[in-house]
């Protein structure tokens, strides 16, 4: 089998804050955008790359421990978070603050050497921003 692409599919209450926060303040680009009969819509937006990143309970709450300080990640089996690599986290979890986002945690220097902010996004979706700091990209 060979994947060609990898897509997230986030359900949310509220699509037009969601898109506003994604779109308007992430800066992912809109694809593609579809509806259908009894109010169904979906909106595609696109990232360059995406890793796929699993992670045992265990890990997610060390995870937790170090951007955050304590547990944060909504209960196993439903953690789902998602990181965007950036040039700047602490411009970015501003901005992301900014544009609506609820602040969890600070920029913190993780033992992987990167800076992490966690946010939680319009519609409850966790949401890291990281800095690599000195070109070390070991996965946490």
């Amino acid at each position: 089998m060979t994947v060609a692409q990898l897509r997230l599919v986030l359900e949310t209450e509220d699509l037009d804050a969601a898109l506003a926060f994604y779109r308007d303040v992430v800066g992912l680009p809109e694809l593609e955008a579809y509806s259908a009969g009894g109010g169904a819509r979906v909106v595609i937006l696109g990232i360059p790359t995406a890793t796929l990143e699993l992670a045992n309970p265990a890990q997610v709450r060390y995870i937790d421990q170090v951007e955050v300080g304590r547990d944060v990640a909504h209960p196993y089996p439903l953690t789902v978070r998602v990181a965007f690599e950036v040039p700047d986290a602490e411009e970015a979890a501003g901005r992301l603050v900014a544009g609506g986002a609820e602040p969890v945690a600070p920029p913190t220097r993780t033992p992987w050497k990167s800076l992490n902010a966690r946010v939680e996004a319009p519609g409850g979706m966790q949401v890291t921003v990281f800095e690599e700091l000195d070109g070390d990209q070991s996965a946490p």
